[in-house]
């Protein structure tokens, strides 16, 4: 059911005439493109204003993830609670005042290694609760038919602002300094929220405090819900096991690169550059390849059949040789992304409005919670057998880690369902 004041008049041309939609597209593109520039600048405020140590910058970078583990379970709960929209305005309005309050310190002179720590984390909650309302939001905007392409188009937004945002940041730090590049993403924010303020949305209200639960129970019936569902319980641990493998090799690569390869530096970030390029590719046919071929039979098809090019990556060689590393992450990156959209879209149209936040914070504690795991590992196994062999073994494991799709009721079913049977068992 739509939950918009009024029921969309489906254009032709897509939903970019759709004014809800356009609003929260242009919201969510210019704050992506702001986090992308932050993604360069933040690193380098440690690095060159404050001269941080590699373990520093380990802990810096783990802080933005830390809040999946410590807080995620309940903040789906907590989501499902509120208006979403609510929820998104208000972790705006942290992330600007956590970034600008970075420059603040360095023209004060009082910028230090803990406050970023500090601004790391908050940050990285801040996103955690933007990101889990913004999955649930997204239905109240637009129909459950037109959820396939509203996703198709968030992440292609994704891939280009990741695509252009590194070498923005890069340019504006040159040009105005490091911190300058977390005030550029702090209004990014500002536009963010007012593009959510304008939007006309009337969302269903969630249940008054008197008929509530606990929370341990709400995180629970998020729990039983994914772990139940036949179809979100192996797309959960599926999602896990692709997160598992591939962040061992991610935690390779620019050593592959660098050291095996021997590949220039500066030729490093271009190389890196084809995984994003692959995602976009992703976007952009995600939903009209849905439509010909089911979307089951396309998450089959795309997952499980571009793996297979990730062998390419440990065949890799200097000069000519690098174009095995291009094609060995972008045909994977587009099979990842026509993934995405099409189990977002799944997710959407499945699981009852007010079980939302807490099945999408649920699936991500599983699928985050092992990223560290899986990039520790991958470490391990370079130092132990040598960088090219370790990938060897982590990408092979990559290939077999897609054949868990084909466990359970995916592998027979062309479209994914709409709407759950009554018994999810």
């Amino acid at each position: 059911m739509n939950l918009t004041d009024t029921p969309p008049v489906r254009a032709p041309d897509g939903l970019l005439r759709h004014r809800n939609f356009r609003l929260l597209w242009l919201g969510e593109a210019t704050s992506k493109a702001g986090s992308a520039v932050t993604g360069v600048a933040f690193p380098l405020v440690a690095v060159v204003t404050l001269d941080a140590t590699p373990v520093t910058m380990g802990v810096i970078n783990a802080m933005a993830w830390l809040p999946w583990l410590l807080m995620g379970l309940p903040a789906g709960a907590w989501i499902d609670r509120y208006p979403r929209r609510r929820t998104m305005l208000s972790a705006n309005a942290v992330s600007i005042a956590v970034l600008v309050s970075v420059p603040l310190a360095a023209w004060l002179g009082l910028l230090s290694v803990g406050q970023l720590i500090v601004v790391s984390f908050v940050a990285g909650t801040a996103s955690m609760f933007f990101s889990t309302a913004y999955q649930a939001f997204l239905p109240a905007v637009v129909d459950k038919t037109d959820l396939a392409e509203a996703n198709a188009k968030l992440q292609g937004t994704d891939q280009v602002a990741n695509l252009a945002g590194p070498p923005l940041g890069g340019l504006i730090t040159q040009a105005a300094g490091a911190v300058t590049g977390l005030l550029v993403d702090a209004v990014t924010f500002v536009v963010s929220a007012v593009c959510l303020l304008r939007m006309r949305v009337a969302e269903v209200l969630p249940a008054p405090a008197a008929h509530r639960t606990s929370t341990r129970h709400e995180i629970g019936e998020g729990l039983r819900y994914v772990g139940r569902d036949r179809y979100l319980r192996i797309l959960a641990i599926s999602a896990a096991v692709d997160n598992f493998t591939l962040n061992a090799m991610y935690a390779l690569t620019v050593l592959f690169l660098i050291r095996t390869v021997g590949a220039a530096p500066g030729a490093v970030g271009f190389l890196l550059a084809a995984d994003f390029v692959g995602g976009l590719l992703g976007a952009i046919i995600a939903r009209r390849v849905a439509g010909r071929l089911g979307t089951a039979r396309t998450l089959l098809l795309f997952s499980i059949g571009t793996a297979p090019f990730c062998l390419l990556v440990p065949l890799t060689q200097n000069g000519p040789g690098l174009a095995l590393f291009v094609l060995g992450i972008l045909v994977p990156s587009i099979g990842m992304v026509v993934g995405n959209v099409v189990v977002t879209g799944f997710r959407q149209s499945y699981c009852p409005s007010h079980l939302l936040g807490r099945v999408y914070t649920s699936s991500r504690f599983i699928q985050f919670g092992i990223i560290p795991v899986g990039a520790v590992l991958g470490g391990w196994l370079g130092a132990v057998l040598g960088v090219r062999q370790a990938l060897w073994v982590i990408t092979v494991a990559v290939i077999l880690g897609k054949l868990v799709r084909l466990i359970g009721p995916i592998k027979s079913a062309r479209d994914f369902p709409t709407a759950p049977k009554e018994d999810v068992s």
